[in-house]
């Protein structure tokens, strides 16, 4: 109710359902685009019996695919972002992992302090720029907590694209050139951080309700573990911390509802893209694991804060001609030593002191630095300065792969040359190749095996692996000439921006690495009149 004495809007004033779409295609004047930062696929079905919002709705009237896939192996926020609206892997896309993905040095934030970001890295169009190119009056508006989760659906219209940066909505320099837009200055100015400040996020549900244990003494590194967890008390302590708490979803709608009230999207008789991605999950998740009471919390709230924002939708959209997606950019695995004492296998494993060591002997050679990175299962370097130095990049990348084969926890490693060779019936090779862009100079690629995760710090648990807790996301159709169809069928985020581009009628600007799925596209027969 917080969020609704302080900004006026309808977010919370109608428990009212929205009505299903009648089967008969039609254009939409609105498309919503729904990401949910490391939403994992089992978790609809896992709380359905207490779902009362939007996901309620998906499993009611969606076609969905609970079993959908990101289908790479960097299962990041930056590359799985990149994969919703796009239709192509991230290795075609460019969008490599999160540290190559939008931070931008040439554009700075508008309103606040800090290097800004762009999508400067992407490569090719996306769903808006084909929406766009059908129809010029099409208009976008695209909100998240992240900067990554903002940008990536949208690609390289300059548009109206916000994120939420130390303690308010901003953007940067590269969508607007000197200031932010009136509207989002007057969101700013209103007293939403002095009104959280000591908040305390308790159960949504008595206690009883949730049968998962409390107090686990690994998560969140170790402190602040148990309900209630309570908000700083100095507004800006508080808007930092904000982003670990349900209430930064809530905030995140309440800016897009405004977004909508004040460009009128959805009202005229064009087709506009509303794009909305959701970061508390990932926080939360991060934190507490993936079966915390915490998590699941978190997912009752964002149930019925998804459903407000349909509802509020609902009374701005004329005739209610709104389609619905929804996905996830990654799941995530269990704490590994939550598996640990269930007697499975998990744990924690890292390359980073492999490749600082390789890092360091090179160096001595060459006498300058040759930049050897690790990240999510990637050693990167400069390639080019190991050539200039008479030193042959293939044969430091085969021995690193033969160092790493022996980590407790890997189970691949390839080299450029051993990916390329790998056979199609490699399921990670073909993995890695979707995430690769063939222009980038890497060394080494790894996956671990079930239950591990790359991580040196106990304390938190995580995602970026090729592990099928990390790739499973849900796939969600609903709104618009959609039926209710679960589908079991491993569908794929790149199929998502092909399905809406064959709901609205306009065609891709390039071929797509994905297809339309045919259960959301197939409009039923009509059933026959007594």
């Amino acid at each position: 109710m917080l969020i609704r004495a302080l900004f006026g809007l309808s977010l919370l004033a109608s428990q009212r359902p929205v009505q299903a779409a009648d089967s008969v295609r039609a254009t939409p004047t609105l498309v919503v685009f729904i990401a949910i930062d490391q939403m994992r696929g089992d978790y609809i079905e896992r709380y359905q019996k207490e779902w009362r919002g939007g996901f309620r709705r998906i499993i009611q009237r969606a076609t969905w695919y609970p079993n959908g896939l990101q289908d790479h192996a960097i299962t990041e926020t930056a590359p799985g972002h990149s994969t919703m609206l796009s239709g192509r892997n991230p290795g075609h896309m460019g969008i490599v992992n999160n540290e190559l993905g939008v931070p931008d040095p040439t554009t700075r934030l508008l309103e606040v302090a800090g290097t800004g970001a762009s999508p400067r890295r992407i490569v090719g169009t996306e769903f808006f720029d084909w929406l766009k190119a059908a129809d010029s009056g099409a208009r976008v508006l695209s909100v998240s907590r992240k900067d990554r989760g903002a940008i990536l659906p949208v690609g390289h219209f300059r548009g109206e694209v916000f994120w939420y940066t130390s303690d308010r909505f901003s953007s940067s320099t590269y969508y607007f050139p000197d200031s932010l837009p009136s509207w989002v200055r007057s969101f700013n100015a209103r007293p939403w951080a002095r009104a959280l400040a000591g908040r305390r996020w308790s159960l949504l549900e008595p206690a009883s309700h949730y049968l998962e244990v409390d107090d686990r003494d690994y998560e969140n590194d170790g402190s602040d573990r148990t309900f209630p967890h309570t908000l700083p008390l100095t507004p800006h302590a508080m808007a930092l911390a904000l982003p670990n708490y349900p209430w930064m979803d809530s905030l995140t709608a309440a800016f897009a509802l405004e977004g909508v009230r004040s460009l009128k999207l959805g009202q005229g008789p064009h087709t506009d893209l509303l794009v909305v991605s959701f970061s508390a999950t990932d926080y939360v998740g991060h934190a507490f694991g993936p079966d915390s009471r915490e998590i699941h919390d978190q997912l009752l709230r964002l149930d019925r804060t998804i459903g407000r924002m349909e509802d509020s939708l609902a009374r701005l959209v004329p005739g209610r001609r709104i389609l619905y997606a929804l996905t996830g950019d990654h799941g995530v695995t269990r704490f590994p030593e939550a598996l640990v004492a269930e007697g499975k296998l998990g744990g924690r494993v890292s390359l980073t002191s492999l490749v600082s060591g390789f890092n360091d002997s090179l160096q001595a050679r060459l006498g300058s630095d040759p930049h050897l990175s690790f990240e999510s299962g990637l050693v990167m370097g400069d390639i080019a300065a190991l050539r200039r130095g008479g030193i042959d990049p293939d044969t430091v990348a085969a021995r690193l792969a033969v160092a790493a084969r022996q980590r407790n926890g890997v189970r691949k490693v390839y080299t450029m040359r051993s990916l390329a060779q790998a056979p199609d019936s490699d399921v990670d090779a073909g993995r890695w190749r979707r995430s690769l862009p063939d222009s980038l100079a890497w060394l080494v690629c790894a996956s671990t095996n079930p239950g591990w995760i790359w991580s040196t710090e106990p304390g938190y648990t995580t995602h970026g692996t090729t592990n099928q807790d990390d790739l499973n996301v849900p796939i969600a159709f609903w709104g618009m000439g959609i039926s209710r169809t679960r589908s079991s069928r491993a569908a794929r985020t790149i199929d998502i921006a092909p399905t809406l581009a064959a709901l609205v009628g306009i065609k891709p600007l390039e071929p797509l690495d994905g297809i339309p799925l045919a259960e959301a596209v197939t409009v039923p027969p009509a059933p026959a009149r007594p």
